[in-house]
């Protein structure tokens, strides 16, 4: 008996954390909606504009690898991007293609692209060094200009993203509170016409929304590959080499800056989109490694307990977040226990849950299985409203079995771990429909 009650309390807590979750985020969103247009109709919204750290000067920095397929659409999208008085470069960072995509930056004739190549052996020693070889180029270019690195921002574009145009003003805003020095973006998905796509995009511009919203209030923001920003100042905190050759080098430089103390906001307004992987083996190779990357910086536990410059309650939600891998196969294989007894019991007629019946206590573990998805699909029309409700369900009926992919990955990453494998493969992008040269 005491095994079905909890298997029941195990079922309801997987919808009701969602929804909470959910909620939350919906709710925080439309209270600042509201304090920013009564800020905005008090005329307090140009408070920023005297801030004597706000950024004047981004640098998008676009590693690239073989991303003939995509990189020249990002570039000029990327060059197209500006903020309020701020001037915008794009460096690209050719880390030894060897495919057509040389050929394809040299066609882009623009003031604002710096393009450095990077040679064998040097080249593709992981996203982490061809970051650390950007950073370098713009620190030196910062420092001939004479101009102060509290005010240049250094963000991060992947091959495959895509900024929103209100993305610097709204990094812009956020920086010129003097306490962060870093930032993230919302991420999205461009390609979520594909149905695999779309599940993507329901996990990070609402689920994953949410909990950067959540770690917003606890001080714990994290820091994704695609659409994290820096000031200049803040990565020279961390010395020579900010980022690492960790599989989740994004993660690790967030978690090194919550160490130094250097906050760091989300930004929801504005968003990065980048290609969803449309291959489910591709996709399983891709959560691998980030679940994996997750474990690598298990390490860092210690430290951040430790640390003054943490809060206990930021703590353990940076705790929770790094242990997740090993939580989701544990609570994956005592829920697949449990919900077998239970099941066992009501079919048997020993269980009074259910009135005993195991098809009913089936269907009750349908219903909070899909549950959470169907939230997700409402939260995602109602308020970015950019797809039919229909296809928001359709992806929301998804999510379940998208969730079983990421529990195979989790088992996956476990292993290679305890095995000591780390290499790494690159995610092949999709081709897309030729870039129109900018007038």
């Amino acid at each position: 008996m005491t095994i079905s009650v909890l298997s029941v309390l195990l079922l309801v807590a997987w919808p009701v954390f969602n929804i909470v979750l959910g909620g939350y985020a919906a709710w925080v969103a439309t209270a600042s909606e509201r304090r920013r247009a009564r800020g905005e109709a008090a005329g307090s919204a140009g408070r920023a504009d005297g801030d004597p750290v706000t950024p004047e000067s981004f640098w998008i920095v676009v590693p690239c690898l073989n991303e003939e397929r995509v990189v020249g659409r990002t570039v000029r999208s990327a060059l197209a991007l500006a903020a309020p008085g701020a001037s915008t470069n794009v460096l690209v960072i050719d880390d030894g293609s060897d495919d057509c995509t040389t050929l394809v930056l040299s066609g882009i004739a623009e003031p604002g692209l710096h393009v450095l190549r990077r040679r064998l052996p040097e080249a593709r020693q992981g996203k982490g060094e061809a970051l650390n070889a950007a950073y370098a180029y713009i620190s030196r270019w910062t420092r001939n200009a004479g101009q102060d690195p509290r005010r240049v921002v250094v963000g991060v574009i992947d091959g495959d993203g895509r900024g929103s145009e209100n993305l610097l003003a709204e990094v812009q805003r956020s920086l010129a509170n003097p306490r962060l020095g870093a930032v993230q973006a919302r991420v999205r998905i461009h390609n979520r016409n594909k149905l695999l796509g779309a599940v993507q995009d329901l996990e990070f511009a609402c689920v994953a929304d949410a909990s950067q919203t959540v770690r917003s209030r606890l001080g714990s923001v994290g820091l994704g590959g695609n659409g994290q920003f820096a000031r200049l100042s803040a990565l020279q905190e961390l010395g020579s080499a900010p980022w690492s050759d960790c599989l989740v080098e994004d993660l690790e430089l967030g978690l090194r800056m919550h160490l130094r103390g250097i906050g760091i906001g989300y930004v929801w307004r504005a968003s990065i989109t980048q290609q969803g992987v449309t291959d489910v083996r591709r996709l399983l190779r891709q959560r691998t490694r980030w679940a994996q990357g997750n474990l690598q910086c298990i390490r860092y536990l210690p430290e951040l307990s430790a640390s003054p410059q943490i809060r206990s309650h930021s703590f353990l939600e940076m705790a929770y977040y790094l242990i997740s891998p090993w939580l989701s196969a544990l609570s994956s294989a005592v829920a697949v226990l449990m919900w077998g007894y239970a099941l066992v019991q009501a079919a048997i007629g020993t269980s009074p849950l259910f009135g005993g019946s195991a098809a009913l206590g089936a269907a009750a573990g349908l219903v909070a299985t899909v549950l959470p998805g169907l939230a997700w699909a409402v939260l995602h029309r109602v308020r970015l409203r950019d797809e039919r409700l229909s296809r928001c369900l359709l992806a929301g009926v998804t999510y379940p079995a998208f969730l079983l992919l990421g529990l195979a990955s989790t088992w996956r990453a476990l292993a290679r771990q305890a095995t000591g494998r780390s290499g790494w493969a690159k995610t092949e992008r999709l081709a897309e429909e030729p870039v129109l040269a900018m007038a």
